[in-house]
């Protein structure tokens, strides 16, 4: 009979779960859908575009702080925009003797604060047609609007557009973007 009544509360509570993840309003990213209840890790281990940037993650160790309570805002390169970077350089900044250096890279794609397309608009609406942002790793980022398409320029010069827009999590938002940002 205890047995019956723990499946039974098993059971319950996996449909309590499936149900409530089914009344959130999620977006899909490589494939997954995104759960605004999640964290950002909890929901980009998901995303079959965003295997590098997990192992990336994973290498510099910033796991824990990136399912911390942030908020924080993350632009996330795909594994294609990884792909366009000069060859061998993912492999190299995987390195253990480079961490430093990953967590760099990593830290200038995130803002701390949740800067939802809206919130992001108003700042460029603010600075005249152009938005000054400060990641967490210190470097500064620009943003502009090139007709309905966010569009960010790194401190090197280099573009990336955000593709998918505003996938909120429990901690925050993610932005999908098609190029790595580089940092001087």
């Amino acid at each position: 009979m205890k047995k019956i009544a723990v499946l039974a509360i098993i059971a319950f509570s996996t449909i309590i779960t499936a149900t409530s993840q089914a009344q959130e309003k999620t977006v899909t990213v490589g494939g997954a859908p995104m759960y605004p209840s999640k964290n950002i890790i909890e929901n980009a281990v998901n995303s079959k575009e965003h295997t590098t940037l997990v192992a990336a993650v994973k290498a510099a160790d910033l796991v824990e702080t990136l399912q911390g309570n942030g908020p924080f805002t993350v632009f996330a390169p795909t594994n294609k925009a990884f792909d366009k970077l000069p060859a061998g350089t993912v492999q190299t900044l995987l390195k253990p003797e480079n961490k430093s250096m990953l967590q760099g890279v990593l830290t200038y794609h995130v803002i701390a604060g949740k800067l939802d397309s809206k919130t992001i608009a108003e700042k460029i609406k603010q600075g005249n047609g152009k938005a000054e942002l400060t990641t967490v790793q210190g470097g500064k980022i620009w943003a502009w609007m090139q007709g309905n398409k966010l569009v960010l320029k790194d401190e090197k010069g280099g573009m990336s557009m955000v593709t998918i827009k505003d996938v909120y999590q429990s901690n925050g938002v993610i932005h999908v973007i098609d190029h790595v940002l580089m940092h001087k």
